[in-house]
């Protein structure tokens, strides 16, 4: 499933295309995609203007005129495609098949986007703008670990006393909000902490940030943004909305490694994994304490 980076790389590649724009038509070509499309879809869409165009975790929010918020997911496979942009030089064809382009936004502008998705497992819905905060899918996402109010206290605050694995922790969507397991896994080893070391361990006993969480507060973020500037990671299904692949992959320290020497300089320690909460952790037991 993509992550924050990839998320926020396709927000990125929609903005020119659809900021300022009205949508014109929309073809919906099925009832439902992981959830059914809400109650006259096309209709309440045809004729907004975009106003606005965020991230918020692993969600894009289209902010229309109309007063509503079109709210994008793009499951585990969905994709954009914008008409009238000129591949570069990780384009990868994505899927041409009619059966899997199942919403088109002809724009004012000229151009049409097109979410395509083979498995189905992202959605479209409609939110009044005023109560997006309280909306369900938000109403207790965490903090943004983008956003300046991300820093070592406000992370030491957060994890201090609990005594879940850190890795876990990091994970949990109600404490911050958009991190997955791939650069979970990157910012630990740049942080040079254990996945498997409870999380309330880099907190003090009041909550004063350890130095753990002062070098974990800036491998997240720094991480993030190296990802985004790579267009993400490309691993099965991602891609912008110009059909670039991401190459943040060929960056990867510990991620998919298994077996690998550790690439920190000095280290003699070998990549390993394991498997927590289902999903498989790679890290350098030598030099992550």
């Amino acid at each position: 499933m993509p992550e924050l980076p990839e998320v926020e790389t396709v927000m990125r590649g929609l903005a020119p295309a659809l900021v300022g724009a009205r949508i014109a038509r929309v073809e919906q070509r099925r009832a439902n995609l992981r959830f059914a499309f809400p109650e006259r879809f096309a209709a309440r869409l045809e004729g907004a203007r975009i106003e606005t165009l965020a991230r918020r975790a692993k969600y894009i929010l289209a902010g229309l005129d109309s007063g509503e918020t079109l709210i994008l997911h793009l499951g585990m496979s969905g994709s954009f495609r914008v008409a009238e942009t000129t591949p570069g030089r990780f384009h990868h064809q994505r899927s041409k098949l009619a059966a899997h382009d199942h919403v088109v936004l002809h724009m004012s502008g000229g151009k049409a986007v097109t979410y395509n998705d083979p498995r189905r497992f992202g959605f479209m819905l409609l939110a009044p703008t005023e109560e997006l905060a309280a909306h369900p899918l938000f109403a207790c996402l965490g903090v943004e670990p983008l956003a300046a109010a991300f820093d070592a206290a406000a992370l030491a605050r957060l994890l201090a006393g609990r005594a879940a694995p850190l890795k876990a922790a990091l994970l949990d969507q109600k404490l911050i909000a958009g991190l997955g397991n791939i650069y979970v896994c990157e910012a630990l080893h740049r942080a040079r902490l254990s996945p498997l070391r409870a999380a309330g361990t880099i907190a003090g006993a009041r909550g004063a940030p350890k130095a753990g969480a002062r070098k974990l507060a800036a491998a997240i973020p720094a991480i993030l943004q190296e990802a985004i500037r790579a267009g993400g990671s490309t691993l099965r299904d991602h891609q912008g909305a110009d059909g670039e692949l991401g190459y943040f992959q060929h960056s990867f320290a510990v991620y998919g490694k298994e077996g690998a020497g550790c690439p920190r300089p000095g280290c003699r320690g070998t990549i390993g994994r394991i498997v927590q909460s289902g999903r498989s952790t790679f890290y350098c037991a030598a030099c992550q304490k």
